[in-house]
């Protein structure tokens, strides 16, 4: 039996994803939360729990993006085309949010909510068009003789609009869990009492997905409910039901550390079920992994520099958090 390379470069990608969503999606849940707090000391400190990571966070992105191209160059091409203008709205809001997040501590007070305005923005922008292309691959994309067979506003549907909606109160939840374990003092309470109704808002959103999904693809909704998948897939929904239950408990007694660990365990379900309503399929609804894979040399030549860097961004990524994972306070940094 030979290795299997496009389940293996599958499975890489899936990973850089998430983990770019779990970090970047609390960095980017800030700027969603920047509106809720208007002492401009709180968010000298909310910026501060990420300067030190925020850039490194991106690099998995980059390393998803980078694998697609090499392993899968047939999904790449098909979804830059398309969703062209969803991903290229998506880029300009990591770049306005990143000029605004290096600006912010260099202007002066007049000017200073110029880039506090564009670090909101361009995290909204962001996080809703990650959403938007969320929803757009769940719809599916129609491929004729290995080409995109759609127009350029095929993604624009009020189903992809809510997958975009749901992600900015998925990182929102991330940022203000995020922020409650590494602030204390007022900006802490502050996220203590928003979490709960962000936790509920999250819940509500998740499960309007997880309905609308299955109620307008009956090949997803046979997928979940036929038997015996339904009875290897049910701990998924428990789950989500048990950990919400353990972090609003978590909040309620004001934990620290809980409330963040429990939130990505909330993402990590989610994105689970994502994985199991598309698998094994790369271009839903009918292009698979192995149908998608580039030359099996091509994967294999890329795989070697994958082994070799991937370990290097794990060490770089792992050592980083460790020596900034202390709080953060306005006349301290970080202690």
């Amino acid at each position: 039996m030979g290795i299997d390379l496009p389940l293996i470069w599958f499975l890489i990608i899936i990973f850089g994803v998430m983990m770019y969503v779990v970090m970047d999606g609390f960095d980017l849940g800030i700027g969603l939360l920047f509106p809720l707090v208007k002492k401009e000391h709180d968010r000298d400190v909310m910026m501060n729990t990420v300067a030190p990571v925020w850039d490194g966070n991106e690099t998995w992105l980059v390393l998803g993006g980078a694998g697609l191209y090499g392993a899968f160059p047939l999904a790449y091409s098909v979804i830059l085309d398309a969703l062209t203008i969803p991903l290229t709205l998506m880029l300009f809001g990591l770049i306005f949010r990143g000029v605004a997040f290096e600006f912010r501590f260099k202007a002066s007070p007049a000017k200073r909510h110029v880039w506090d305005k564009s670090f909101i923005g361009g995290s909204v922008l962001a996080t809703f068009c990650q959403g938007v292309v969320l929803g757009a691959v769940i719809n599916g994309i129609p491929v004729v003789n290995r080409t995109y067979a759609g127009g350029a506003l095929d993604w624009l549907t009020p189903f992809t609009l809510f997958c975009g909606f749901a992600l900015v109160v998925a990182y929102a939840l991330l940022g203000c869990t995020w922020l409650i374990m590494k602030t204390e003092g007022e900006l802490q309470e502050a996220m203590h009492n928003i979490a709960k109704p962000l936790l509920i808002v999250f819940l509500l959103v998740t499960l309007a997905v997880s309905l609308w999904t299955p109620l307008t693809h009956s090949d997803i909704a046979t997928r979940w409910f036929s038997r015996p998948n339904l009875y290897w897939f049910l701990p998924v929904p428990v789950l989500v039901v048990l950990v919400s239950a353990w972090m609003y408990r978590a909040i309620s007694k004001n934990a620290h550390h809980a409330p963040f660990l429990l939130t990505l365990a909330l993402v990590f379900l989610g994105y689970t079920g994502l994985g199991i309503s598309i698998w094994p399929n790369i271009i839903p609804p009918s292009i698979s992994i192995w149908e998608a894979a580039s030359p099996p040399q091509s994967q294999g030549f890329i795989l070697v520099g994958a082994l070799f860097i991937i370990p290097i961004i794990l060490v770089y990524t792992f050592w980083s958090y460790y020596v900034f994972r202390g709080k953060v306070t306005p006349d301290q940094g970080y202690h």
